[in-house]
């Protein structure tokens, strides 16, 4: 699958260090890798089709001083779409109020019939993709009705909901962001770990450094803004199960598509 990166943070860090870690992984990763540092005006998204390992271009951002206080990073092991630009994470997309939303994902989606329909309209060919579509639409139909998704609690709502209808059958760790809360979600266990200290709070797919991580928790949306937990959602039941055979028959779904 693919690994997550995220911080949130009520000062900025330097994530040199942090973010070499993480993407020396890639060697297990290799199908593209993004980085996203959310507190830059504008906002600096790079991302890249191939192994972070051998990317001249992550070399010279990693070698500039990288402070920030809210970030994104993946690197991608592919599951469902091929090995280009638009299948690397982040994704990225403005719903209709112009609020930027975006995505990283480590997941598949085994039973796609809510985001079908998105095939038609993504830019690539992803699962992961769809889901942030999916958001979006749900986020601008409740905006069209009540004009309210301005107030962090309506779209917190709308997430739990959408997260907790789509986590069952399905791997659905992701990070979003949307200018100013901070989500996470896991409901593969042992799949996400946290270090939390002093209002800064970093994810990773595995730990990055020998202590001081824990595991975070299971089938609850988190939310965070500036390194504070603002919202703990209610735990589901969705828990993801590893299915060698139903994965296998994934790929040949999306290899005939």
């Amino acid at each position: 699958m693919c690994e997550l990166l995220g911080l949130t943070s009520n000062k900025k860090i330097r994530m040199n260090e942090l973010l070499e870690t993480f993407f020396s992984h890639s060697v297990q990763h290799p199908d593209g890798w993004g980085l996203a540092l959310l507190d830059q005006d504008p906002i600096c998204i790079e991302k890249e089709p191939k192994r972070a390992a051998d990317s001249s271009f992550l070399k010279e951002i990693l070698a500039r001083d990288l402070e920030t206080s809210r970030c994104l990073a993946h690197i991608r092991k592919g599951s469902i779409g091929h090995v280009c630009f638009n299948n690397c994470h982040p994704f990225l997309r403005n719903d209709e109020t112009g609020r930027l939303w975006i995505q990283i994902h480590n997941g598949t989606i085994y039973d796609p019939r809510e985001l079908t329909p998105y095939q038609s309209v993504q830019t690539g060919t992803t699962d992961s993709e769809r889901v942030l579509l999916h958001i979006i639409d749900e986020i601008n139909k409740r905006h069209r009705q009540t004009h309210d998704t301005a107030d962090a609690n309506v779209r917190i709502g709308i997430l739990d909901r959408i997260i907790r209808s789509l986590a069952p059958g399905n791997k659905l760790n992701l990070m979003l962001h949307d200018g100013d809360c901070f989500y996470v979600h896991k409901n593969d266990p042992g799949s996400l770990y946290k270090r939390e200290e002093n209002g800064t709070v970093l994810f990773s797919t595995q730990p990055l450094e020998p202590t001081g991580w824990e595991d975070t928790p299971l089938n609850q949306l988190m939310v965070y803004r500036d390194g504070a937990l603002i919202y703990l959602g209610p735990k589901h039941d969705g828990t993801y199960i590893h299915d060698e055979e139903k994965l296998r028959q994934v790929y040949l779904a999306y290899s005939q598509l």
